[in-house]
């Protein structure tokens, strides 16, 4: 077999294997068609996945080790100063800025990304709860610019991209501990919403 026939058919079984990536990622991970496009979606999408199954294990662990409810939703580890909406964009390459609070009904994480703030939790399913965060966020000053929901079997993952407001004084570590307090709150309906 000559070269350019080898080199035809490595490229032909490449495009076959991106076609299959790309018909089991959510279209939403993958911007163009392009291969490098197909790839970058794919590692984001297992990333997501791989958080998942560390949150799924995390709660099992909890689960076995005690039966209690779990931590108190206050009960938060911080790694960082009050967000600032003045902070430049990029500021975190120096370090990641970010806080996490968790408890039985859910992990919540923030991190600092420029003027935004990337919020990701994992809880079990609960209907109308997407609501009550998004209200909670709204409330707080902070603008939702990107939402992703990921879910396996009755858990969760909410990826969120909220970009912080010029009134916003939280810290991530406040903004963390009102995201799990949601979780505690009675359930907001659409019909609820003005």
């Amino acid at each position: 077999m000559s070269h350019i026939a080898v080199e035809r058919n490595r490229r032909r079984q490449m495009n076959e294997h991106l076609k299959v990536l790309r018909s089991l990622t959510p279209c939403f991970y993958i911007k163009r068609g392009d291969q490098a496009s197909i790839i970058g979606g794919v590692i984001e999408f297992i990333k997501e996945l791989h958080q998942v199954l560390q949150a799924l294990e995390s709660k099992k662990q909890r689960k076995s080790l005690s039966p209690s409810p779990g931590p108190s939703p206050r009960a938060v580890q911080v790694q960082l100063p009050p967000i600032q909406a003045d902070i430049p964009f990029g500021f975190e390459a120096g370090g990641e800025l970010g806080a996490c609070c968790n408890s039985s009904m859910a992990d919540v994480e923030a991190k600092l990304s420029g003027s935004n703030v990337i919020l990701k939790i994992v809880s079990r399913r609960i209907p109308g709860q997407v609501l009550k965060i998004i209200s909670v966020l709204e409330g707080l000053c902070f603008e939702v610019l990107h939402l992703n929901i990921s879910s396996m079997e009755d858990t969760v993952l909410y990826s969120f991209v909220v970009k912080i407001g010029l009134e916003c004084k939280l810290s991530l570590e406040e903004l963390a501990v009102e995201v799990q307090q949601s979780f505690f709150s009675d359930p907001v309906y659409v019909n609820d919403i003005n």
